[in-house]
């Protein structure tokens, strides 16, 4: 099974995504109405965690797809966006983080700190392959595949550093 064959599977039996979607943001809601103030003790904060991991993997995915779509697909539309898988996660994100933070405090949430990290390792890797493809270089050289490798990882560690200091 392909990627566009689970989409166009989901896009024929949507009422699974769309209640998948629309649960995380209400019982984030829901939450935050019976554990008023206790949103940082123990069984409250790992389901917080729960419901941020549910729904910022699918989100953070259907970014970095929106993404390389738009930049490396030549000619991808907007009016192409799949709003059932592209569109839906994104929004069921932000409602549930905004729900979430209007309780709690991310950095009380045990893992947040790993999606930042990852999103910011997405955004490193897509700058980097950004760059090389809009400069079009093409070198054709006889070095070893681990100075290849190794120019690589340092650039993403530096990339990702950068970022990391702009943010914090």
């Amino acid at each position: 099974m392909t990627l566009r064959e689970l989409f166009d599977y989901l896009s024929l039996h949507p009422a699974g995504v769309i209640s998948f979607f629309l649960v995380l943001p209400l019982a984030a809601l829901l939450a935050g109405w019976m554990g008023r103030g206790e949103a940082h003790e123990s069984p409250w904060k790992y389901f917080y965690s729960t419901l941020v991991f549910l729904c910022c993997v699918p989100g953070i995915f259907a970014m970095t797809l929106a993404v390389y779509m738009f930049l490396f697909e030549r000619g991808g539309s907007i009016f192409n966006l799949n709003l059932l898988t592209q569109v839906l996660p994104v929004f069921s994100m932000i409602a549930t983080l905004a729900a979430v933070r209007r309780n709690t405090s991310f950095s009380q949430i045990p893992g947040f700190n790993k999606l930042s990290d990852l999103a910011l390792m997405i955004l490193a890797v897509f700058m980097l392959m950004f760059l090389v493809d809009r400069t079009r270089i093409v070198a054709w050289v006889n070095i070893p595949f681990y100075w290849l490798f190794a120019i690589v990882a340092v650039l993403l560690v530096s990339i990702r550093f950068g970022l990391k200091r702009i943010l914090s």
